[in-house]
C-alpha cells in the first residue's frame, strides 16, 4: 500500500512538473527627452498589436538568398498606447519635479500591469546622445519587459 501511495504521489508531482507553462510577454518603452528648454518629447509607449517577426525576416546563405517580400510599412503598428511624460529639462535646467512626475506615471503603469497578472521580468535601459561640440540632443530609453502565464 505504501508503494502504491508513493507511486501515485510521484505521478502527481511528475504530471505537475511536466506541464510546462507558456508565457506571453508585453514590453513598455519609456522615452525621456534630455533636450534642453523643454523642446523634446517624452512618452511611454505600449503596443496593442502584435507582429510575427518571421514575416519580416530574410535568410542569407550567399547563394540564392531568400528575400522577404514584405514592405517595411507592414511592420508599423498603428494600435498603441502613448502616455505623455514631462521632459527632464526646461529653461531653468533640470526639473526634478518632472522626474518625480514621470516616475509616478511609470509606477502607476507597473502597478496596473501587476494587478492584471503581469510580472516585471527585465528592465533594459540606454542613453542616446551625440555628445559632440554643442550637442543639445539626447534621450533615455528604458524598456520594461513583463510576462504572465498565457491564458
Amino acid at each position: 500500500m505504501k508503494k502504491l501511495f508513493f507511486a501515485f504521489l510521484f505521478l502527481f508531482i511528475f504530471e505537475g512538473v511536466s506541464q510546462a507553462q507558456t508565457y506571453e510577454y508585453q514590453i513598455v518603452t519609456v522615452i525621456e527627452s534630455i533636450v534642453p528648454n523643454g523642446l523634446g518629447r517624452s512618452r511611454m509607449v505600449t503596443a496593442n498589436e502584435s507582429r510575427d517577426y518571421k514575416e519580416f525576416t530574410s535568410t542569407r546563405t550567399g547563394d540564392g538568398d531568400k528575400r522577404n517580400k514584405s514592405d517595411r510599412g507592414d511592420i508599423r503598428v498603428k494600435g498603441f498606447d502613448e502616455t505623455k511624460l514631462l521632459n527632464f529639462f526646461n529653461l531653468g535646467g533640470i526639473r526634478f519635479q518632472n522626474i518625480a512626475a514621470n516616475d509616478a506615471i511609470v509606477m502607476s503603469k507597473i502597478n496596473t500591469m501587476a494587478e492584471e497578472g503581469w510580472e516585471l521580468t527585465f528592465v533594459n535601459s540606454g542613453v542616446e546622445s551625440f555628445a559632440g561640440k554643442g550637442d543639445k540632443n539626447g534621450i533615455y530609453v528604458t524598456r520594461y519587459i513583463f510576462k504572465r502565464v498565457k491564458q
